[in-house]
């Protein structure tokens, strides 16, 4: 029986939204083993480094706020195409970047394009699939597709690196990009609605994240007391106050104030920025912790991150039926305690630690936090209006991406230990303070979530 020309539509519309999302999550983990080569081909240091990673995160997190009422505004096809195409653009213009300025400059227009695509896509697959089962299976392999690229991102950005040089990791993007942009054509239009954008506290957001950002990367370099740290700081203040009183003020703000005052909802913002400080941190860490200290090529650091991303995919297929069955308050609070002992057992971690040995010590890295947020999300979710879900949804992901982005900022300013090289006792005091911060947000999920 052939499919009706309905499905043949929804399964483009997904591979569609199934290959953006892959593609944004790749580059994230790709690039990461890409560094090394990075650094030694651009000359850009660890500050440099820093800012390659943190460019992309630090827009994807900021731009989150409000690139759900841009695909309402645009309709979800639109904004998804204007998303890929924008991807695509940076992609060859970080391919072709001649200094580490333009490859950084580049990167940040790569992570505005990845917040347009995140939510574009999820607003594609909900237009094509009007059932709810439909739907959930839909959404399910789109979560799959992300599991399954942070397996594949290290491995491929090591063998693209060892065999055709970094800038093959953002060439990549090329074709996936054509791609997708030819399974649009084949989709259905999108309806648009009105939704207002929230431009001032936008701006402020992207200020206050990049001021944060700075003052902490560069604190590690030029000093904390330095005149362009101290003005950073300043900024960061400064934008965050702008950005508070824009939000307390405007009609339709993309971070609603009332939100916040529930206990449920810090909570859960504050443990999904912890959980991916701790994880995005760990994985910063090692990309140069293999390379660097222990010497090992770029397929040989991405072939050790597999049993790592196998382990997180099982974990997340997982996490809900044992939430379903214990509740959720039980599987966050374990899932950070074991995301925070994978910190502290890492503490040991030298030039001579055999390599099983590291393998072992990073399990409850990928137990922890997979186990801890598809029940997070589903708690955030339950804490929110229906109306409020997507505003909910994009603020968590927005404070996860912040975690992940200041934790590299951390992690990659005590590594330099004040110089180029790599600092054995900076990564140690990084993982000490990241597993005494998920210590907090453990304890207080365990206080102040709602029980049953």
């Amino acid at each position: 029986m052939r499919p009706s020309r309905a499905s043949g539509g929804s399964s483009v519309a997904l591979i569609a939204a199934l290959l953006g999302f892959t593609v944004i999550t790749i580059d994230v983990t790709a690039v990461n083993i890409a560094l090394p080569d990075i650094r030694d081909s651009l000359h850009g240091g660890m500050a440099g480094l820093q800012w390659v990673v943190d460019a992309y995160t630090l827009m994807f997190a900021a731009l989150m706020l409000s690139a759900g009422a841009l695909a309402d505004r645009a309709g979800a096809r639109r904004a998804y195409a204007w998303g890929v195409g924008l991807f695509t653009a940076a992609s060859l213009a970080c391919a072709l970047a001649p200094g580490i300025g333009a490859l950084i400059a580049a990167r940040v227009a790569q992570g505005g394009a990845a917040a347009i695509v995140m939510p574009a896509s999820l607003a594609l697959i909900r237009q094509a699939y009007d059932g709810p089962r439909r739907r959930a299976r839909a959404i399910a392999l789109w979560t799959v597709g992300g599991s399954v690229a942070v397996a594949v991102g290290p491995v491929l950005g090591g063998v693209l690196t060892e065999t055709a040089g970094w800038r093959a990791v953002f060439l990549l993007n090329l074709p996936v990009g054509a791609l997708i942009l030819a399974l649009l054509a084949r989709t259905a239009v999108s309806p648009r609605r009105p939704a207002p954008l929230d431009l001032v506290g936008q701006v402020t957001a992207v200020l206050a994240l990049a001021g944060l950002a700075f003052a902490v990367i560069e604190g590690g370099h030029l000093g904390w007391t330095s005149a362009p740290v101290l003005a950073a700081f300043a900024v960061a203040f400064g934008a965050g106050f702008a950005f508070h009183a824009a939000e307390k003020r405007h009609r339709a703000p993309m971070v609603p104030l009332e939100l916040l005052r529930k206990r449920p909802v810090t909570v859960a913002l504050a443990v999904g920025f912890a959980v991916n400080a701790g994880f995005y941190g760990v994985t910063f860490l090692l990309g140069l912790y293999y390379q660097q200290l222990r010497g090992m090529s770029g397929v040989e650091a991405g072939l050790m991150f597999v049993p790592l991303a196998v382990l997180i995919t099982v974990t997340n297929l997982m996490s809900p039926r044992v939430a379903e069955r214990f509740g959720r308050r039980p599987v966050i609070v374990v899932g950070q305690a074991v995301l925070a002992l994978a910190m502290f057992a890492l503490l040991p971690l030298g030039a001579e630690t055999p390599l099983w040995l590291v393998l072992l010590l990073l399990v409850p890295t990928g137990l922890g936090g997979a186990f801890a947020v598809p029940a997070l999300t589903a708690q955030l979710m339950d804490s929110v209006p229906g109306e409020r879900a997507g505003t909910a949804s994009g603020l968590l992901n927005s404070l996860r991406q912040t975690g992940g982005a200041m934790s590299v900022a951390l992690f990659g300013a005590l590594l330099a230990g004040g110089g180029s090289g790599f600092s054995l006792a900076g990564m140690h005091l990084g993982l000490l303070v990241t597993g005494l911060l998920l210590c907090v947000t453990t304890a207080l999920a365990a206080w102040l979530l709602p029980r049953g």
